[in-house]
């Protein structure tokens, strides 16, 4: 079978497309015969081993995966041979077929593509636990979001809307704040893509409060980092929660003191960590992304799919923070 692999240190480009040895599941696993893959923000970082696990190498990086089941291993019931399913395997993901833990395994919702499937559980289950176990997001609520028109951006704004808050989205281009429209946000930020000195900042941190309104964002939804989260914690509400989702334009160096000011809390959102701390509260926040999938109160943007020896591609694609929503490798 074919996998897309790493074997040193480096870049998307490094990857290479071997001729591997079937995998045989163990005891508790199943063998996911792969047809989607979703490509994720830690799939950049993995590769170049700036992530928090480094997988002993050689090994296919994508975390986020949905196909049928070609084998179970010893002691698995309550599936069976065939079954489409989705699952966050951390990694693995970009070859023909994958052991996965029958524990970490959904059944795929009937009428929901492969492609789509593989793009529900990391984005939207980041941002299911980051608005309700971190942000304690309530109706009425103004939630910010900074980047809001990747996959993880427009998770947040379709799950905001759900959840009833008032989202305001925060994007680098008019193209990409058009796509957070369409997914529902009440309003949208330009923020500027090139580095701001601090008068740049003080008028990005003034766009955000007129956007938010004169009680500010009860939840600060930051994907991003970099220089951009100070201005959005200056338009942060009273009491107000900042959530730390990510930083691909690097991590942020805040003034605490405006979260005196403020008496606000910024907190962290790691939902890997959280999936294996807490996995009965994991299945249930995924059990109501079903519900809401079937509701048709979210529905993944696929922007384009990748074939497996082209999975490199998605990666820079990905690591350029060029995406619309989601990127997808298929292996049909």
């Amino acid at each position: 079978m074919k996998a897309l692999r790493t074997h040193a240190v480096g870049g998307p480009e490094t990857l290479t497309l071997d001729e591997i040895d079937e995998p045989t599941p163990g005891p508790g696993e199943v063998l996911v015969e792969v047809k989607a893959c979703a490509i994720n923000f830690p799939d950049t970082l993995m590769i170049r081993d700036l992530y928090q696990f480094k997988p002993e190498r050689p090994y296919a990086p994508g975390g986020e995966i949905a196909g049928t089941i070609a084998a179970l291993g010893e002691g698995v019931e309550g599936w069976q041979i065939g079954e489409r399913v989705l699952a966050g395997i951390g990694n693995g993901g970009l070859a023909e077929k994958v052991c996965v833990q029958a524990a970490r395994m959904f059944k795929v919702p009937d009428g929901v593509p492969f492609e789509k499937a593989a793009s529900l559980m990391m984005t939207y289950g980041t941002t299911i636990h980051g608005l309700k176990d971190r942000g304690h997001i309530k109706e009425g609520d103004v939630l910010l979001i900074l980047g809001a028109a990747g996959g993880v951006g427009l998770s947040a704004v379709e799950l905001g809307k759900a959840f009833g808050a008032r989202v305001i989205a925060a994007v680098s281009s008019e193209e990409k704040g058009e796509v957070a429209r369409k997914a529902g946000a009440d309003d949208v930020v330009i923020y500027p893509k090139g580095e701001m000195d601090k008068a740049a900042s003080k008028e990005l941190a003034g766009k955000f409060k007129a956007a938010c309104g004169p009680e500010g964002a009860n939840i600060v939804y930051d994907i991003v980092g970099g220089q951009y989260s100070e201005p959005a914690l200056r338009a942060i509400a009273w009491e107000g929660r900042f959530l730390v989702v990510g930083f691909p334009a690097g991590i942020a160096k805040m003034p605490l003191n405006l979260t005196l000011l403020k008496s606000c809390d910024i907190c962290g959102v790691f939902w890997g960590a959280f999936t294996a701390r807490e996995p009965e509260r994991f299945r249930a926040q995924a059990n109501e992304l079903f519900d809401l999938l079937q509701a048709g109160k979210i529905d993944p943007l696929i922007s384009e799919t990748f074939p497996l020896e082209r999975g490199g591609e998605a990666i820079a694609r990905l690591e350029s923070r060029q995406a619309v929503g989601k990127l997808v490798v298929t292996m049909d």
